[in-house]
């Protein structure tokens, strides 16, 4: 828009900002700013999108469409369903690149959306003259402005109701679509969002009618077989999905919350099941650490990082490469998220007393080779996991630290002796998930020296390069990034390391001394994955922290009064 002049640069930010703030149309607020003109600005948009323009007038929008969808939605989102056919609904926005809008709409009536643009004034006028009332400002809509209507309850009996099928239906199969990792179905005082977690990052895809919340949570606690009735504990259930020509795995968790019951879906794609840790990222050094470790008949291997960093998805890689006729491979996993053929996977119950314990202490007693433990949560699952490591088992385990030595000063921390820590740990491997530049709006951008060395950030360089950022396109939804890959901070002990968890070293000297022999941090593995081009310089930013001797070797900005 800016170079067409259609705006200046300054009126585009200050609505640009508006809108960030307050919602709603970007289109829509650079014209009640008079930032531009409205038939020009449509025009424009039009053209750029390829859309077809419509001027509004009474007798083109029918009735039947235009009630589908509830005012409020069609006065936030500045839209209007007009027309419809058969199982095509036909809709005119005034900002075609509010994705989200034509999400809501599709989930909502379960239709097929043919969009069209027209001018924000033409839009608001047929909503005013069809409600009868006048559309709230952006100040209104922003807030509660009034007193909210009383709503008629919802029997759970609405969990069949078809329109609540088809848009707890069309959600998962859209989540699917878009590669989410989990679906989030959150009640409030009067509204309902709902939200996908695409690569790491929750989005925002629909706010369903508030009448709609308790059949929305009652269709799902119905689809994973839990009590519709009981709106006072959680609850977890399962259920299985056919989209995409396979099957996905769906784990189900109900909480209730002060407005209702908060659903939470956890999308388990079998094809994202790893059966190489070539897939995930290592490589080089990194890579060779992680086999040697594996070769060896005995010790553990511990895996770090926080909930969400992939630690599970590496678990199941290394289990799949281990995975011989010749071994008999155990796990106690909570859950268990993928099923792998040829190992024993154990499902714990610490209500019933089946913790994670409890199984390894059966599992040593099932003539094992390799022991996997989901996490080590409690003292006596690290010591059982450490004798274990020392009377000739390989065991794989995680465990929630920020980097790979703060790893031993955690089994400190829980009583394990620091000798049988020494003696037991042969690999410590932090990690975390970078999300990928999309291949299909890559765009170069400068790496100047220094673009990690402003105030913490830490000192890091990464280099005079060329790096990339997403310029956002259809295939990632406009993020600008698609897909994740994984980053590794990996610690082999070798003796010297070993005297140093006996003399009771700092994790800043471990760490100083992992280094020296080689130990890439999670912030320079961040850095070579942004000169690679796989990622980029704000999500590096945003994932890693400054390596501590670099954070104090960079000085604080000076505080500018007021």
């Amino acid at each position: 828009m800016v170079r067409a002049g259609v705006v200046t640069r300054e009126a585009y930010d200050r609505a640009a900002a508006i809108q960030q703030r307050d919602g709603g149309s970007l289109v829509a607020t650079l014209v009640q700013d008079g930032a531009a003109d409205e038939g020009r600005l449509t025009a424009f948009v039009a053209e750029r999108f390829g859309l077809e323009e419509v001027s509004l007038k009474p007798s083109d929008v029918d009735a039947a469409a235009f009630g589908l969808l509830p005012l409020p939605l069609l006065e936030k989102r500045g839209l209007l369903p007009f027309a419809r056919a058969g199982s095509v609904l036909d809709v005119a926005v005034s900002d075609p690149t509010d994705l989200g809008a034509i999400d809501e709409v599709r989930f909502m009536t379960g239709h097929d959306v043919r969009t069209f643009v027209a001018r924000p004034s033409a839009i608001r006028q047929m909503i005013e003259q069809r409600s009868g009332s006048p559309v709230r400002g952006r100040e209104e809509t922003s807030t509660t402005a009034a007193a909210p209507k009383p709503r008629a309850p919802v029997s759970t009996d609405a969990a069949g109701d078809a329109p609540v099928v088809a848009v707890v239906d069309s959600l998962m199969r859209d989540a699917v679509a878009r590669g989410a990792s989990d679906i989030h179905v959150e009640p409030y005082e009067d509204s309902v969002r709902v939200r996908f977690r695409i690569d790491g990052i929750l989005q925002e895809v629909m706010t369903p009618p508030h009448e709609m919340k308790q059949a929305l949570t009652s269709r799902i606690k119905v689809m994973a077989g839990l009590d519709i009735a009981e709106h006072r504990l959680p609850q977890d259930g399962r259920l299985k999905l056919a989209a995409g020509g396979g099957e996905v795995d769906v784990r189900v968790s109900v909480l209730p919350t002060r407005f209702g019951e908060k659903a939470v879906l956890r999308l388990l794609h079998r094809s994202d099941l790893v059966t190489s840790l070539d897939r995930l990222g290592l490589e080089g050094p990194d890579r060779e650490r992680f086999a040697e470790a594996m070769r060896k008949p005995a010790g553990m291997i511990l895996l770090t990082g926080p909930t969400g960093s992939g630690k599970s998805t590496t678990l199941y890689g290394m289990l799949s490469e281990l995975n011989r006729p010749g071994v008999n491979i155990s796990t106690a996993e909570d859950p268990v998220e993928y099923h792998l053929a040829g190992i024993n996977q154990v499902q714990t119950h610490g209500e019933i007393g089946l913790s994670f314990a409890a199984c390894l202490r059966a599992f040593l007693r099932q003539d094992p080779d390799i022991l996997m433990v989901g996490e080590i949560r409690d003292a006596e699952t690290a010591r059982i996991a450490v004798n274990a490591a020392l009377t000739g088992h390989l065991v794989l385990t995680t465990l929630h630290t920020n980097d790979a030595p703060s790893s031993v000063h955690r089994l400190l921390d829980m009583g394990v002796e620091p000798y049988l820590i020494a003696s037991a740990i042969t690999m410590v491997a932090a990690q975390r998930l970078l999300r990928r530049v999309c291949d299909g709006c890559k765009v170069r951008t400068a790496l100047q020296p220094g673009m990690l060395t402003a105030p913490r950030r830490g000192a890091q360089e990464v280099g005079d390069a060329e790096g990339y950022h997403g310029a956002g396109c259809p295939e990632c939804h406009h993020t600008g990034y698609r897909g994740r890959v994984a980053i590794y901070e990996v610690m082999t002990l070798s003796d010297d390391l070993r005297g140093m968890i006996l003399r009771g070293g700092s994790v800043v000297e471990l760490k100083a001394a992992a280094m020296e022999r080689g130990m890439r941090t999670l912030r320079q593995a961040a850095v070579r994955k942004v000169r690679q081009g796989v990622t980029s310089i704000e999500e590096a930013l945003r994932v890693t922290e400054p390596d501590p001797a670099e954070a104090r070797a960079v000085s604080p900005a000076p505080v500018r009064a007021g």
